[in-house]
């Protein structure tokens, strides 16, 4: 192999090189931001609890409380719920990480749309979860408490009662994230807001399964959720509308529908004319 051959594969390697070394310098800043909020807020774990622990607090019947069937269960609930604080508090930076590693392989109009995505991503998200909180489980909470037998006394395991609430933070955090979603599906071109739009009954049917799948099985929460998606997914399109200009072909598909249209109207009404004409030509002959 020449020096020339060896030198190429060299600054082919290089580049590769150089971004691995970015991405795990990246990834351990990240670690870091996450082990320090952490830090910070282990101190506070009992009472962080307490706080995500008062929607169902409030509701359960006097004489009762939340159990811990592990042993571990006292230190490792908090614990967990800290470490998901963490993250969640993170986040911003976390995000942050993230794009300023796919950053330099952007077009100048691609990062001036990315921007606004990744703040609108974040306060969505954040948006879900506030939503779960504040909305929703005061009202699953009403109602699982209230449909038990009278002789069965409420007490929820600390641990089951979060990942209950953490799943529900996901899948909410998550569903917030419809228009982002939507709206790059636009930008992409692997949709566009005619066919989105003409979508519409599946999408809402789609939303009730999820909302099936992710949520207990009661109506109300499965609404709660499914609902929401459906709104959030008009945003998107509306979003599409306004932020995305349809291209070319978009433009031609809809002036040729709307000349078919405009054919299929006009054949109509000649239809009618020469039917109406017909019928003049007998009854003259009668």
């Amino acid at each position: 192999m020449s020096n020339q051959q060896k030198a190429s594969e060299k600054d082919q390697e290089l580049p590769l090189i150089s971004h691995l070394v970015e991405l795990r310098q990246r990834l351990m800043y990240v670690l870091l931001i996450i082990f320090g909020v952490f830090l910070g807020l282990f101190y506070f774990a009992n009472d962080l609890y307490t706080y995500l622990s008062t929607p169902l607090t409030a509701l359960l019947p006097e004489g009762t409380s939340m159990i811990a069937t592990d042993v571990t269960s006292p230190f490792f609930a908090p614990f967990k719920l800290t470490l998901v604080a963490a993250i969640f508090v993170a986040m911003p930076f976390i995000l942050h990480q993230i794009w300023g590693f796919i950053a330099p392989g952007l077009y100048q109009h691609e990062k001036k749309f990315a921007v606004p995505l990744l703040a609108s991503s974040i306060f969505l998200f954040y948006a879900g979860i506030a939503f779960a909180y504040f909305v929703v489980f005061p009202l699953i909470f009403g109602f699982f408490t209230s449909v038990g037998p009278e002789n069965v006394a409420v007490m929820t395991d600390i641990s089951s009662y979060l990942n209950f609430v953490l799943k529900l933070f996901f899948a909410f955090g998550i569903v917030f994230e419809i228009p982002i979603a939507t709206l790059l599906l636009i930008w992409s071109g692997a949709a566009t807001v005619k066919g989105l739009r003409n979508k519409r009954a599946y999408v809402i049917v789609g939303c009730f399964v999820l909302g099936m799948l992710l949520t207990p099985p009661d109506v109300i929460s499965q609404s709660l959720l499914a609902l929401p998606m459906w709104l959030l997914f008009e945003a998107g399109i509306i979003l599409g509308v306004i932020f995305v200009k349809p291209t070319k072909d978009e433009e031609d598909g809809d002036a040729d529908d709307s000349e078919e249209k405009s054919d299929d109207d006009e054949d109509d009404d000649d239809y009618t004319y020469e039917e109406d004409f017909e019928r003049a030509v007998r009854d003259m002959k009668d």
